[in-house]
């Protein structure tokens, strides 16, 4: 079969790295071949750069619509195109209407149609006033069901209780779906809040403790344990629940874990007033990022996803400083994978396992066949300059809004092109609206 494109060089490819040439026919790739192949588009990479399947981010915070000037399709799948991620995964909440039924989804995808620059997924919320009804949203093509057990932080978003969540996962599980889990106690969180952070991000950290996840990521294995359902837990941030964890994959149960690259990364001490690094659950010590580490490289936490959560620049400064005030979340979409390398370069992981963590796993997770580089897959491809040193300067990102706990970090890995099925998506910006809106059960 004759290629319409053929990339060349080094490739991170399921069994390792090596020199390839990479065939690409109708956006999908159709040979993989150690001797050299014919198209009319050859790229050669450079001999500083590897060629990286699409990284699969499965933890994004669009917004959009109803809170666009916090983020929005356009400039989050710009965004994800120039940090090469070729597919997201869009949260429920932080939208109006979040998406918690059939009409919300429609909305939703009817907004982003035409505007996005990578593959979108999306996730369906389980909250109060919709248990008994995820069916229809499961039916309609979301890749599973998104949850808090403590306060979302908007009110159009409710949590649940431990009844609400036995309910849920006895839902979810009656139709083989996934249930994904903001696991923080409200309990524990509760009894932490006597004394307001302000300035002090030592304080906010000891008003989310880690007594906070632990409590509440047991009660999901317990659920998980009655109820036979698949549970994937969010943004693990303390590194104390990786013992139940290691002890519920041992017991077989069917549960999954992500981190993030700012608790992989980031680490107190946070200057006092500096906001932009709030999220919850928070940003932990180096100690704690020491093991979380560790748990990637025993198999206890599978993947790693940003959970960009941006908001405008008055709220994520709002309260001059107080961490009780702001906006929790971190804006990393873009820097993503440079900022995780880095890490990953500087304590002997190998770029295999960065791809793994943050290509493959995730998409396997979501039920997606995205993430590798083999025959029949769409040509979703990045090169990379791995070695290659830069500063992140928030005001170049193609995030809406230009605050970031990475401003002025220095970082190793540069993102030189992306291809979505095969068409270059960065950094060519009359490339166009590329990407597609994917269902479950499509690209599976």
């Amino acid at each position: 079969m004759s290629n319409d494109l053929v990339v060349r060089g080094r490739a991170v490819l399921p069994d390792g790295t090596r020199r390839v040439d990479i065939g690409v026919r109708d956006g999908r790739i159709t040979a993989i071949s150690d001797t050299p192949l014919t198209a009319p588009t050859v790229v050669a990479l450079t001999p500083d750069e590897v060629l990286l399947p699409g990284l699969v981010d499965t933890h994004v915070h669009v917004n959009d619509p109803g809170r666009t000037q916090w983020e929005g399709f356009a400039t989050a799948t710009r965004a994800a195109a120039a940090g090469g991620v070729t597919t997201i995964v869009d949260m429920p909440l932080n939208s109006i209407p979040p998406t918690v039924d059939p009409a919300a989804l429609a909305t939703k995808r009817a907004v982003a149609a035409g505007q996005v620059a990578v593959d979108v997924g999306f996730w369906g919320g389980a909250v109060p006033g919709n248990l008994g009804r995820l069916r229809a949203l499961h039916d309609d093509g979301v890749l599973g069901f998104k949850c808090f057990l403590a306060p979302s932080g908007v009110d159009e978003f409710g949590h649940l209780d431990p009844d609400g969540l036995l309910a849920a996962m006895t839902e979810v599980a009656s139709f083989g779906g996934l249930l994904l889990v903001h696991a923080e106690d409200p309990g524990v969180l509760d009894a932490h809040a006597h004394t307001p952070p302000g300035r002090d991000h030592a304080a906010f950290v000891a008003s989310r403790p880690d007594d906070a996840e632990t409590v509440a990521i047991r009660r999901v294995v317990d659920g998980v344990r009655r109820t036979g359902a698949r549970a994937h837990v969010l943004h693990l941030s303390s590194a104390a629940a990786l013992p139940l964890l290691a002890d519920a994959r041992d017991e077989g149960l069917p549960v999954t874990v992500e981190t993030c690259p700012h608790y992989l990364t980031l680490t107190e001490p946070v200057p006092d007033g500096a906001t932009q690094f709030k999220c919850c659950p928070p940003i932990r010590g180096a100690a704690n990022a020491d093991a979380l580490w560790q748990g990637l490289r025993d198999g206890v936490v599978d993947a790693v996803v940003s959970d960009h959560s941006p908001s405008t620049r008055e709220l994520k400064l709002a309260g001059g400083g107080d961490f009780g005030v702001a906006w929790g979340g971190i804006a990393g979409l873009q820097v993503s994978l440079p900022a995780v390398w880095t890490e990953a370069r500087r304590r002997g992981v190998a770029l295999d396992d960065v791809v793994r963590w943050m290509a493959h796993t995730p998409s396997r997770i979501a039920g997606l066949a995205k993430g590798q580089i083999h025959v029949g897959a769409d040509a979703d491809l990045v090169a990379f300059a791995p070695d290659e040193p830069w500063t992140v300067d928030a005001d170049a990102l193609e995030h809406r809004n230009k605050v970031t706990a990475y401003d002025g970090a220095r970082l190793h890995g540069v993102v030189r092109r992306t291809w979505l099925r095969g068409v270059v998506v960065h950094p060519r910006p009359d490339a166009g609206p590329h990407g597609r809106l994917l269902t479950r059960g499509t690209h599976t």
